[in-house]
């Protein structure tokens, strides 16, 4: 017997001898909920309509937003995709995974052939895949009777580290790959997913979607992982939807707009045509899967996540996106590229139309949906994870500190290795090239504008220290100084 097929049958024998304990000798135990998490790629906070958006159109997200719990300071592990992903996976930080920037970018070791070859500082040296011993959420769900399901975009490892071998029992399209290559087939990078000239992937991903709940389960509950190529370049679209955009920014009297952050050139004002069609086929991949449970008689018995891998893309490879009032966008340690728009459905607990500001972050997923499902906590594996149900049922905070990030890396978009530290309203960024430290009140400053560094110093010294302890804790590798630097 295969070793997930064991786990699974064991799982299912448990929640019965479970129902016996109950004294309901022949009571049936009661349903696990369905998971559908949708992992968005590039996804900026303010992309929403139901965040904010006024240009972009979202009808289906914003109506199961409005089912569920919309959290406004949620935030991604790392500024870039891969970390976060793991992060998910696993339960733990990038730094403690020693996963710190997307796979496949420079090693220290071969930086020589990078941009980066002559920057100050060599950056650290990270893992490329998502290690095997890990037990992810994926396996933990798999064990207690879950049939899981993996979708479009997974960038967490070489074959042998795919969905199928971190415990997934279908994978539709998830590889080695950090994009697709094209949206359009053939799809060069999207590992094994065959299709006639010229389909339109997120169409293609969401009709498979749509087909694995109309699947039948067999009484088992399931996890749906539909993890998005979507809205990661290249910035390509239907032209229909293209036309459409181009009309509407026609119509509202947008122009472009721009400004300058950080020394990078950012939009002002969304209205990229292309980048909105690509958020539009976004969109109604959501409304395909919900229209599926809908159908199937699941939707009241599903629990939704919908989040983001990291910041929008805003100050470079086109800049399709603008996050103000956020600083920056993917690749920085500013708000822009790590905080997501987020929310969460679980029908019956969570009250619709709510709206929760306490900080959460992508390595709480693991220990909070096992918890809404009523499945066993893993506290040896998601050692970096905080359940966030009771924000869910009500509460209004949870018991920790601060939450931490660790990019010791340059981003192609003009982000710098640096750490940083969030601890009520205050974060704390360290630049590693400088070693200069900033210091911002988040819930005075959002956009990131004063840095109260010389007028606070008490409270960068507190913040400092928390942060340099934590990467002693989780063994943080640091960037050293490169020799072939003239400064």
């Amino acid at each position: 017997m295969e070793r997930r097929t064991f786990f699974k049958s064991a799982g299912l024998a448990a929640v019965s001898l479970a129902g016996l304990g109950s004294g309901h000798l022949f009571a049936k135990p009661a349903k696990k909920p369905n998971i559908v998490f949708f992992l968005i790629d590039d996804l900026g906070w303010t992309d929403l309509s139901c965040f904010g958006s006024e240009y972009y159109e979202t009808p289906h997200i914003d109506a199961l937003c409005k089912r569920g719990m919309k959290f406004t300071d949620a935030y991604a592990a790392c500024p870039v995709c891969s970390p976060t992903r793991a992060s998910i996976m696993s339960g733990k930080y990038p730094a403690r995974l020693n996963t710190t920037d997307w796979f496949g970018a420079p090693q220290p070791y071969n930086v020589q052939r990078h941009w980066t070859r002559n920057k100050p500082l060599l950056p650290a040296q990270y893992k490329e895949r998502l290690p095997l011993e890990e037990k992810t959420m994926a396996e933990a769900f798999d064990e207690n009777g879950y049939n899981t399901y993996f979708l479009g975009k997974w960038h967490l490892g070489p074959e042998g580290f795919w969905p199928e071998d971190q415990g997934f029992d279908v994978n539709v399209g998830g590889g080695h790959s950090g994009n697709p290559g094209s949206y359009f087939a053939p799809y060069t990078k999207v590992n094994d997913l065959p299709a006639p000239k010229g389909e339109y992937l997120p169409e293609r991903l969401r009709k498979e979607a749509a087909e694995l709940v109309h699947k039948d389960q067999k009484g088992n509950p399931f996890l749906l992982y539909f993890s998005m190529y979507s809205v990661h370049t290249p910035l390509q679209t239907k032209q229909v939807l293209k036309k459409k955009y181009k009309e509407k920014k026609k119509n509202m009297g947008i122009s472009n707009e721009w400004i300058t952050q950080s020394g990078r050139r950012v939009r002002g004002v969304q209205e990229h045509e292309v980048y909105a069609g690509m958020i539009e086929a976004m969109d109604n991949s959501v409304g395909k899967v919900v229209e599926a449970l809908k159908q199937e008689g699941l939707y009241e018995d599903t629990v939704f996540v919908f989040m983001s891998d990291n910041g929008g893309l805003s100050t470079s490879e086109g800049r399709p996106t603008c996050n103000l009032p956020l600083k920056c966008g993917k690749g920085w340690m500013y708000e822009g590229g790590i905080r997501e728009p987020m929310f969460v459905v679980w029908p019956g607990v969570t009250k619709p139309g709510s709206v929760c500001d306490y900080p959460v972050t992508s390595t709480d997923f693991y220990p909070t949906l096992l918890d809404i499902a009523g499945l066993p906590l893993q506290p040896r594996q998601h050692v970096d994870g905080v359940s966030f149900a009771p924000l869910l049922k009500g509460e209004k905070k949870l018991d920790r500190k601060a939450i931490f990030w660790h990019y010791p890396h340059y981003g192609n978009q003009g982000g710098s290795p640096s750490s940083a530290v969030r601890c009520g309203d205050y974060k704390l960024i360290e630049w590693f090239e400088s070693g200069k430290l900033e210091l911002f009140n988040l819930k005075e400053d959002i956009g990131e504008k004063n840095d109260l560094a010389d007028k606070m110093p008490g409270k960068v010294k507190e913040l400092h220290k928390m942060l340099v302890d934590w990467r002693k804790e989780v063994d943080a590798k640091m960037p050293m100084p490169n020799p072939r630097h003239k400064g």
